[in-house]
């Protein structure tokens, strides 16, 4: 975990970024979890360690290691966006629609509808996406 911490800093002094207390430890937390967590989720994780951060600053830093590639924001029509620090491994992701939890899984075959697309029609394929929704093993168990 450490090197993937100090691999993404080295990303981000490339680029320019000053590299603050506050914005390691939010980028640490990323890389940690997986949890895909929300702003509000990393703040609330990391207001007892700072307690002057402000919600905003959450905002600002997942932008910021958005636009350097260090986090992917994950939108599913909710309000809240959720924010995935595994950039460095194709995945997809299973969503509960009990209580929200995303899951990361690997489905390798998926990548052949990019294959197919490009060689049956000519399409430039510049990405996809897929998820599976369904209720987690956690609500299977213990119905909310």
């Amino acid at each position: 975990m450490v090197q993937r911490v100090e691999k993404a800093v080295e990303i981000l002094k490339n680029t320019g970024v000053r590299m603050t207390p506050q914005r390691h430890a939010i980028l640490t937390y990323l890389l940690e979890t997986m949890t895909h967590p929300t702003a509000d989720e990393i703040y609330k994780a990391l207001e007892g360690k700072f307690p002057n951060m402000s919600v905003a600053t959450i905002y600002n830093n997942l932008r910021v290691f958005k636009d350097a590639g260090l986090v992917t924001e994950l939108t599913y029509g909710d309000a809240s966006s959720r924010f995935d620090a595994n950039v460095e491994e194709d995945h997809y992701h299973a969503i509960c629609s009990s209580c929200g939890a995303i899951r990361d899984f690997h489905f390798p075959y998926l990548r052949d509808a990019e294959v197919a697309a490009s060689k049956d029609i000519g399409f430039k394929v510049t990405g996809h996406r897929m998820e599976v929704y369904g209720v987690c093993d956690s609500c299977q168990k213990n119905p909310h």
